[in-house]
């Protein structure tokens, strides 16, 4: 990824001045993030299980239901990013 040469190098905030880092760009496929997150939801409908009678006597039983639906979702999602992650792969071998 090219940087045009017109980028801004500082900006001025009042009586403060800010730096612009040249940082190159991270080239994240969101694999592990999405990974994580459906980890963490698991985990969540794990800790909730146990807990099933006192969340439907309280009337938030949609905790747990919600973390189900978070699973379901992160696979989904998984797929869709392990998918770009494949498709950008070969894209970028076709283009050497």
């Amino acid at each position: 990824m090219d940087l045009r040469d017109d980028q801004p190098t500082q900006h001025d905030f009042g009586r403060r001045s800010y730096l612009v880092a040249h940082v190159e760009p991270l080239d994240v496929d969101g694999v592990r993030t999405v990974e994580v997150g459906t980890a963490g939801f698991f985990l969540a409908f794990l800790a909730l299980l146990p807990f099933y009678s006192r969340l439907e006597r309280e009337g938030t039983t949609w905790w747990l239901w919600m973390c189900l639906a978070g699973v379901g979702l992160g696979l989904f999602g998984l797929e869709y990013c392990r998918r770009r992650r494949r498709f950008r792969a070969e894209r970028d071998a076709d283009a050497v």
